[in-house]
């Protein structure tokens, strides 16, 4: 049974969002977002019809480190999205949800990007932000198509659903001995998915390690606001730890703070991210090197390094295989796609950071590349609220990860997901360590939308045919 869909209407909506503390990676620091929340109405040829969901927060911060101010970034993040609400609208793609997302993005999706970067005056928009743009159509494409079908989405990524085998869309490293023909991103996932996931906590930069840090300013709403609170009331054992990339000394001594406080308070497992601002290889291997004999404690505890080196890879193409000796290395920001994926592990990168807000269908495709190539994988947070956290901890829990997820929009603004968590308490508070996927269930993602009790603003886009 191959059911072929193709979109006829598009709603958009901006839901605004305030962190109750700043979030710091790399140069700049987030203290709010924007989150496009799209519906999406799809058509069979029958003439059957059905709408899908879909979320993600337009980080700006991530997408588009720059020195223009993030008002001006934010502004263009939004106008794009606009723009995107009406090709999605107007597209006569039709196919799988895999089929037709590919298409896009390898078509509709770069020509909106040219046409909008000729017109701005300043600076273009990088392809990243565009991929996180477009992310919320996606999704809820890939939800409409499961609604329609009345299944979970993860059901259709096989032959019986999909036109065209992996082969259509991938192709194996050089002297790979592999082939993609008659495998289905089905083959590569996992099945029956967990109902629970270990969760990663975020150290932002600018969170308070201990007591002794505090200055009186921080929120008293019943959070926790010091590390080893975290980690106490939401029995957490892993942590991810934001670092500088520019100061090895204070990026060494977090790692060694973060450590001691894990040890006693519980928690067992790291990972250090470097968010692109290093050059050289060198400065993390000192720093790992540092560790290894100084704190050997807290160098056993590092899991995985994630993304140290600029995520332009074509352009900062860096020999990364002596980091990789040390612990695996995740891309995040350089995999936007296979074959970025494939050339980072021609230069020594060993895993795989997926994230959802890259599209759907990105996510899916880099997975079955990276696992058929014996890559480790990680799901990873762009602080996923509302509906944004469930394809997010839906994808990690079908793709097998090296341990869990990473889930930290609870501790930035976890008040933004309270008609969500009326509905799925467990994916909103983390509880021994774990989020729970249990109540999700029903066609699509499972979001049961109907019963999330959220009154939304008026669409900022609206389009049909």
């Amino acid at each position: 049974m191959r059911t072929q869909i193709h979109p006829v209407a598009v709603e958009l909506y901006f839901l605004p969002v305030e962190t109750r503390v700043p979030l710091k990676f790399g140069p700049e620091t987030l203290t709010s977002v924007i989150c496009a929340r799209v519906r999406m109405r799809v058509e069979d040829t029958t003439g059957r019809c059905a709408d899908g969901w879909g979320e993600t927060p337009l980080s700006v911060q991530w997408v588009w480190p720059s020195a223009l101010s993030y008002a001006t970034r934010c502004q263009a993040l939004q106008d794009f999205t606009r723009q995107l609400a009406k090709a999605w609208a107007q597209t006569d793609l039709v196919g799988h949800p895999i089929e037709v997302g590919h298409a896009f993005m390898r078509s509709t999706l770069r020509e909106q990007l040219e046409a909008f970067n000729a017109q701005r005056t300043d600076e273009s928009m990088p392809w990243l932000a565009a991929l996180v743009c477009d992310s919320a159509f996606d999704i809820a494409l890939h939800d409409a198509y499961g609604r329609l079908n009345r299944m979970d989405v993860y059901q259709t990524y096989n032959s019986e659903y999909m036109n065209r085998d992996l082969a259509a869309f991938l192709a194996p490293a050089e002297g790979a001995a592999l082939d993609f023909s008659g495998l289905y991103p089905a083959d590569f996932l996992t099945f029956p998915a967990p109902n629970r996931l270990p969760a990663w906590h975020l150290v932002g930069g600018m969170d308070l390690l201990d007591d002794a840090e505090r200055t009186g300013d921080e929120p008293d709403d019943g959070y926790p606001v010091v590390l080893g609170d975290w980690i106490d009331r939401d029995g957490l054992a892993c942590l991810k730890v934001k670092l500088r990339g520019t100061d090895a000394e204070w990026d060494c001594q977090r790692l060694v703070r973060v450590g001691k406080i894990a040890r006693e308070h519980g928690a067992v497992w790291l990972s250090a991210d470097f968010n692109c601002t290093v050059t050289d290889p060198a400065y993390v291997n000192d720093i790992l090197d540092r560790l290894k004999w100084d704190d050997p404690r807290t160098y056993q505890m590092i899991l995985y390094v994630e993304q140290p080196f600029p995520y332009d890879l074509e352009s900062h193409r860096i020999d990364v295989h002596s980091v990789s000796a040390r612990k695996p290395l995740f891309m995040d920001e350089s995999a936007h796609d296979w074959r970025l994926i494939r050339l980072g592990r021609s230069l020594g990168w060993t895993g795989v950071a997926l994230k959802t807000c890259k599209t759907q269908t990105g996510a899916l495709l880099s997975l079955c590349w990276a696992k058929a190539h014996g890559m480790g994988l990680m799901v990873q947070d762009l602080t996923n609220p509302m509906l944004a956290q469930i394809p997010h901890v839906r994808l990690a829990a079908h793709a097998g990860t090296i341990m869990g997820v990473e889930t930290n929009a609870m501790q930035f603004y976890p008040e933004a997901s309270r008609p969500e968590e009326q509905v799925h308490p467990g994916l909103y508070r983390r509880r021994d360590g774990q989020v729970d996927l249990s109540t999700l269930g029903g066609p699509g993602f499972g979001y049961r939308i109907e019963a999330i009790e959220r009154t939304l603003p008026q669409p900022a886009a609206r389009f049909g045919r």
